[in-house]
């Protein structure tokens, strides 16, 4: 790839609902702009993005990639994102990489959760955002009418700088309302070819032109004078105030066409160079500077000295770890040595690369704007900063969402733990927004991911990439025991035999503590019934018998055990006696002290849009929850509730499908609560089942 100068690159993330045709959008362009010598199909599984084992077999994007592409001496950066939520962690990466995203959606279905969801997102990022209307050759397609959509659901700021000229089967061309130059395509050479605007759009173009004047003027004083007194902006006057309100977030510009029959994309091509902001409007980024330990904003360009943050890590067991980073300042050789300032370390550089899906182009330097990666560094992971050593900054991190579903992972084969755990560490590295814990008192791995496909995918990439089979399933739930009544019971042990024999004895009253989970021992004894030397064998024999109740054989939490009475024997007696005496007298006193199970309750905040409030509630009283307030929250309803975990594991699930991927939760756990008497016998089951296993 030839050298380019910050202001000759343009990098657009591709982002929207999944299924609006953003791969076959990224596909279209790499092949018109002859990057690519045939155009790939998602159900072929060849196109140059969606590379991964995982994504053909589904077909749909997982992870963010890079399409550099090069048209009229301007470098594009593509980033194609996922549309799937569950992948939302890749979209959040790949968005701080770009200058732009261009929001597509669908000429049929029009806006949908993800374009919205795209919106809100580029909205608290303030990136600059642009939309492109796409399948306008499919039936009950209509430009216009997602266009008003656009209009009325994210304000005035959307402006057609392109219209299409016929729809559906007859869908044929493409405008540039700015330039009035239409393009029409040709079936026969499969080329966009030069044409006069069609008689009965004209008036339509000049009211899009005037239209987009008013957007522009309104976002310069001097362009708003020129307008008010003359009407009229020149054609430059309207691309450089485009670009300007593009770059603010002021102007939303539209675009349309068809990726899969490649009409329109000489258009999207010439308004991306003239209309798209280049690195050089790009936000200035938010930094401390370590020296001062103050925070400071960092306007990109190629003066200062080197820094870049890395903003994806791509885990291969074969190439190893692959770093990709976006320059903020200056440039980057390769073997040269740079300061990792989130871990404080030096890290050599190798050869440096542009990635084109997964192949790398091997680059001498990459300027403050562009995308490059990096192989085998030592200490870097996502979201770290490089820098040069007398630059040293960290810029600001990334806002991943919390895990919301967890799974167990159990290995298919016997003596596969060592595999599967180096395997997620690998993973760990790559994907920031899932989680891995080891739950001690189950003997089980949980993994928590953003949705149930994330989780497969992490199963599938285990098995794909680090060889070894995975099966998922609920976790355990963490249940306890404890009593609900008292109990004054003996423990008496006994044992004569030839020599030594063995004798404790103790009296020990049980209720329930009011004083924490705990064992709540309290030593009564008078008169040296019981030895002092074997009150401590007494407690410790309890507490390690309340690592199991005697209904499910769960532990026991909130005990309080009154040692008052007892005897010994003076030669038989020791504190092996005394703690078996101990062991007999909870078994006895749990049995009839009216033991109970308790299950963790989880204390639960869910946001929904108003329509699906009575749903929602609904579903939380089925599964056994109480509401205990509502509140609003930016525009939408905060519910705030508690219920019992072992209803919630599927919840990320189920909210999905109830609010149509609108609703978001959080949830954290709050107390230890009795289980219903309807419960009990399946939970006593389940127990049974597992200790049989």
């Amino acid at each position: 790839m030839k050298e380019y100068k910050t202001k000759n690159l343009r990098n657009v993330g591709i982002i929207g609902h999944s299924g609006s045709g953003k791969t076959t959008l990224a596909e279209a362009l790499l092949y018109y702009t002859k990057t690519t010598d045939r155009m790939g199909k998602i159900e072929e599984g060849n196109t140059v993005s969606d590379f991964d084992a995982e994504e053909k077999k589904r077909a749909i994007s997982i992870s963010a990639s890079v399409l550099p592409f090069e048209w009229e001496n301007v470098k594009v950066n593509l980033v194609d994102l996922p549309g799937y939520f569950d992948f939302v962690g890749e979209s959040i990466q790949g968005m701080r990489s770009v200058d732009v995203a261009m929001i597509v959606l669908s000429g049929r279905s029009g806006i949908q959760v993800g374009t919205e969801k795209a919106w809100n997102y580029v909205n608290k990022i303030k990136l600059p955002r642009t939309f492109f209307i796409n399948k306008l050759d499919r039936e009950n397609s209509n430009f216009e009418k997602v266009l008003a959509s656009l209009k009325e659901k994210f304000g005035i700021s959307v402006v057609p700088i392109q219209y299409p000229i016929g729809s559906e089967e007859n869908f044929k061309g493409v405008i540039n309302v700015i330039s009035r130059r239409a393009r029409i395509f040709n079936p026969k050479t499969k080329e966009m070819e030069i044409s006069e605007i069609p008689e009965d759009l004209v008036d339509k173009i000049d009211e899009c032109k005037q239209m987009i004047m008013e957007a522009v003027a309104e976002t310069d004083e001097v362009l708003l004078d020129k307008y008010f007194s003359e009407g009229l902006l020149s054609d430059e006057e309207i691309y450089k105030g485009l670009i300007q309100g593009c770059s603010d977030g002021e102007i939303a510009p539209v675009m349309c066409g068809s990726a899969l029959l490649n009409i329109g994309m000489s258009t999207l091509l010439e308004d991306m160079i003239e209309c798209f902001p280049s690195p050089e409007y790009a936000i200035p980024q938010k930094a401390t500077d370590i020296k001062e330990n103050k925070e400071i904003f960092i306007k990109l360009n190629e003066k200062d000295p080197f820094s870049a943050m890395v903003f994806k890590t791509v885990a291969d067991p074969f190439v190893g770890k692959l770093s990709l980073f976006r320059v903020i300042t200056g440039k980057v050789q390769s073997d040269i040595t740079v300061w990792n300032s989130n871990k404080e370390k030096s890290e050599k550089l190798g050869t440096l690369y542009f990635m084109r899906g997964k192949n790398q182009i091997p680059a001498k330097e990459i300027i403050a704007g562009d995308i490059g990666a990096v192989s085998k560094l030592q200490f870097t992971n996502t979201g770290d900063t490089l820098c040069d050593p007398s630059h040293k900054i960290i810029y600001d991190k990334f806002n991943f969402p919390e895990p919301v579903i967890s799974m167990a992972v159990l290995p298919k084969s016997k003596g596969d733990e060592d595999k599967i755990s180096s395997g997620l560490t690998k993973l760990l590295e790559e994907d920031p927004t899932f989680r891995v814990e080891r739950d001690v008192e189950n003997a089980e791995t949980i993994v928590s991911g953003v949705g149930e496909t994330h989780l497969e995918v992490i199963a599938s990439k285990l098995k794909n990439k680090f060889g070894s089979e995975v099966t998922l399933r609920e976790p355990k739930v963490a249940y306890r025991e404890t009593i609900k009544g008292k109990a004054d019971v003996q423990g008496k042990h006994k044992k004569q035999s030839g020599g030594h024999g063995q004798y404790g004895d103790v009296k020990i009253k049980f209720e329930p503590s009011h004083e924490g989970e705990e064992l709540q021992f309290v030593d009564k004894v008078v008169g040296g019934v019981v030895p002092r030397n074997f009150i401590p064998a007494v407690e410790k024999g309890l507490r390690e018998c309340m690592s199991k109740g005697v209904l499910a054989g769960y532990p026991v939490i909130a005990l309080k055990a009154t040692l008052y009475d007892g005897s010994y024997h003076p030669v038989d007696s020791s504190e092996m006696a005394f703690k078996i005496a101990a062991s007999l007298a909870y078994k006895k006193g749990l049995e009839q002290a009216n033991p109970v199970i308790l299950e963790p309750i989880m204390y639960a905040e869910i946001t929904v849009p108003d329509e699906y409030m009575g749903d929602v509630i609904g579903d939380i009283n089925k599964k056994r929850g109480k509401v205990l307030g509502m509140e609003p929250e930016d525009g939408l309803q905060k519910i705030i509730a508690e219920v019992p975990q072992s209803e919630m594991f599927r919840y990320a699930t189920d909210l999905r499908s109830i609010t149509q991927a609108r609703g978001n939760f959080r949830m954290k756990f709050e107390r230890y609560e009795e289980v219903p008497a309807s419960e009990v016998e399946r939970i006593i089951e389940k127990a049974k089942e597992a200790k049989a296993e």
